[in-house]
């Protein structure tokens, strides 16, 4: 009589998790964590500073680097308070529609994040391959409308994720094993039929970053074809090199989001402590490597940053 009460009952909350098996010491790993969340922050700030206020960085290529940055903050103050709750505070409650707001918010900017590399390696393909046309091409109100349009495309695509898992009932056990939510995770939780959440999970991750990724491999598959017919040695290796940041930007966010991808519907439980550090780098590497990477590599960039604090 108890079991059959049970399963027709509906969690009210949440609990979020740390790294198991490590509690006693969830207080010194919030240190490095802190740090990440601090240099995250400020690195993407500082970026988002020096660009506007330098009207020489008013090129394409910056312009898309300052989205990444405003992506990369927005990914940071999502995820890291509640990490920071657990860790530092045990606080590991969270209601079901702060779970969702959560999920879509993560969601969508992982979206939004994956379109801004794919605008990048358009960046990247047009100054290579067609530099003439590059400025004819990429016109500030053209580059604002792809914004926009990969924006809107962003939320809109992940909009009915939460709707979907608000009309389930949650009866099974309501500990995540992550310390944010997902929709592959709190999905899995539901007592109701999840065939068409599931579905729509898989839709969306193949509409956006499956997409997004097989035309930034196209991209660089054409890079690579222009770059290998110049004669020049020394302007062949000048024009890969405008590429590293953007390859390292693209490495950080797709492998582990592929890995996690992977585990979440096939792994079947396996594999806890990699899912779980898996999911700490797709979302807090990126917004911590990418300022560090753009700001060594663009000279620019790095000039400007030097001024700024040694004034």
């Amino acid at each position: 009589m108890s079991s059959a009460n049970d399963t027709k009952f509906n969690f009210a909350v949440f609990l979020l998790t740390g790294i198991p098996g490590l509690e006693d010491v969830h207080l010194w790993i919030s240190i490095p964590f802190c740090f990440m969340y601090v240099i995250s922050i400020v690195g993407n700030s500082v970026i988002l500073f020096i660009i506007k206020t330098d009207p020489s960085l008013h090129e394409p290529m910056y312009i898309f680097l300052s989205m990444l940055a405003i992506t990369d903050f927005g990914i940071s103050i999502t995820t890291i308070p509640t990490i920071l709750g657990i860790y530092m505070f045990n606080c590991r409650e969270i209601s079901l529609n702060a779970c969702f707001a959560q999920l879509f918010f993560i969601h969508s900017l992982q979206c939004i994040e994956s379109s801004v590399l794919l605008l990048m390696a358009f960046d990247r393909f047009i100054a290579i391959c067609n530099p003439l046309r590059y400025a004819s091409i990429l016109t500030l109100p053209r580059i604002a409308e792809m914004g926009l349009v990969f924006l809107l495309r962003g939320m809109a695509i992940i909009v009915p994720l939460p709707f979907l898992l608000k009309r389930f009932q949650y009866c099974q056990a309501n500990v995540l094993s992550h310390s944010y939510c997902l929709h592959q995770e709190v999905m899995k939780m539901a007592c109701s039929d999840i065939t068409v959440s599931s579905i729509c999970g898989l839709f969306t991750n193949l509409l956006t970053m499956g997409l997004d990724s097989l035309l930034i491999l196209v991209s660089y598959v054409m890079i690579i074809k222009t770059v290998l017919s110049i004669a020049s040695h020394a302007e062949c290796l000048r024009a890969l090199n405008t590429c590293i940041s953007h390859v390292c930007a693209v490495l950080l966010f797709y492998t582990p989001e592929i890995g996690l991808s992977v585990i979440h519907r096939f792994g079947k439980g396996s594999f806890p402590l990699l899912q779980i550090l898996l999911g700490y780098i797709s979302l807090l590497v990126p917004p911590l490597i990418n300022p560090i990477v753009y700001s060594v590599k663009s000279k620019h960039l790095r000039v400007r940053i030097i001024r700024l604090f040694v004034k």
